[in-house]
């Protein structure tokens, strides 16, 4: 999120093109996904308590690289890379934690917690980009929001102190690399791997391109202020995060799995793909649906989440949360590349306010996010919504 806050600032420094911004982004959620496919195994082969607490380390040394030493297009592409690359000990292990500590009834809207959890991580360092941004550049407010993992990590050891760590028994003769193909043959996993996939490149290209977005509007209607204000209404929108994870994670408990991904999958794709064309409205107007937008695009994340380890034995749920990183996550490096390839097509670019290149852009996430719902009803016509 951090790179997102400063986008505008860093495209304009650097002179950047928005496929070459939208690469950057991607070369953060390349490192991550190699960082969640290895971590999946760690986890099962040591178990998640020690996993998380291990590579929660990296997670809090890594981003200062970025802000230290990015200077250009390809510093800024391989230490973004870097910091996704030592960030996965902090989803995956955490993932499994809960599916470990929660029982099934409780479990859809623990998940919910644990995703909402995140949405305040992002909108708090937006809040501390934008705060900063107004007394420095960039790279201090990058300095700001790279102390904050390092509170992460302390608070999670704190939270974890009387957590058992659990390694589940494989069959006996059974490899870890056996739980490989295991994952690959299990049909109801599979499909929520597709599911998570398409879910992924919409959610991830939104989290890359709200800001700019809403900065181009502020532009629009004359702000002078106008990449502090986006990151305000930015976070603002993550703030509604909270509630809509916290939200989806109970429905899905109350009313069926794949009954919520159903309904927030299909009011996301809504949005994607009329948003971008409503960059003109009122910006009060845009912030709400901004909200809404985000909110929706996150409300089914964790119910994915929890679909994928109720389908799989949980001796290899790590090395099934490592498939579906490799594959979902690496939607999520194409989408924000996509998005910012289709803006300069469209006539867009860096700092464009036009309509039709937004809409044309916004576009894109919808498309790749139209099989997730077909997928999640093959799932539910082999009994996931069973609760």
């Amino acid at each position: 999120m951090a790179y997102s806050a400063v986008l505008p600032l860093t495209q304009a420094d650097w002179r950047l093109s928005g496929k070459e911004a939208g690469l950057i982004q991607s070369a953060f959620h390349l490192g991550y996904l190699t960082s969640l496919f290895i971590v999946g195994f760690i986890a099962d082969h040591y178990g998640a308590k020690r996993a998380y607490l291990t590579t929660g380390i990296a997670a809090f040394v890594s981003p200062w690289a970025f802000v230290l030493f990015a200077d250009g297009f390809w510093s800024a592409f391989w230490l973004h890379a870097l910091t996704g690359l030592c960030q996965g000990g902090t989803y995956t292990p955490a993932l499994a934690l809960i599916n470990d500590n929660v029982e099934r009834a409780q479990r859809g809207r623990a998940m919910g917690f644990l995703i909402a959890g995140s949405s305040a991580g992002y909108a708090i360092c937006l809040g501390v980009a934008g705060l900063t941004l107004q007394f420095t550049g960039w790279r201090g407010a990058l300095a700001a929001v790279a102390c904050l993992p390092l509170v992460s990590w302390l608070t999670g050891a704190l939270a974890l102190r009387q957590t058992p760590n659990l390694v589940h028994a494989r069959p006996a003769g059974e490899s870890l690399l056996a739980s490989l193909p295991a994952v690959l043959r299990n049909r109801k996993g599979m499909l929520s791997i597709w599911a998570y996939t398409f879910h992924n490149w919409e959610l991830l290209g939104i989290w890359a391109w709200l800001p700019a977005f809403l900065t181009a509007a502020l532009v629009l209607h004359g702000s002078g202020e106008a990449p502090t204000l986006a990151l305000m209404f930015a976070a603002l929108t993550y703030v509604a995060n909270i509630a809509g994870s916290i939200l989806g994670g109970t429905m899905a408990d109350r009313w069926g799995r794949t009954r919520t991904i159903l309904l927030w999958s299909c009011a996301s794709l809504a949005l994607s793909f009329s948003i971008g064309w409503l960059i003109a409205l009122p910006v009060a107007l845009l912030v709400v649906l901004a909200c809404l937008y985000n909110m929706a695009g996150i409300a089914d994340s964790s119910t994915h989440s929890t679909v994928l380890a109720e389908s799989v034995p949980p001796h290899y749920l790590g090395v099934a949360y490592a498939v579906r990183s490799v594959i979902g996550f690496g939607a999520g490096v194409v989408s924000p590349f996509v998005f910012g390839w289709a803006l300069d097509l469209a006539g867009g670019g860096k700092g464009s306010t036009d309509s039709f290149a937004w809409g044309i852009a916004w576009a894109t996430l919808g498309l790749g996010g139209l099989l997730g719902p077909l997928a999640t009803r093959k799932l539910q016509k082999m009994g996931s919504d069973q609760h």
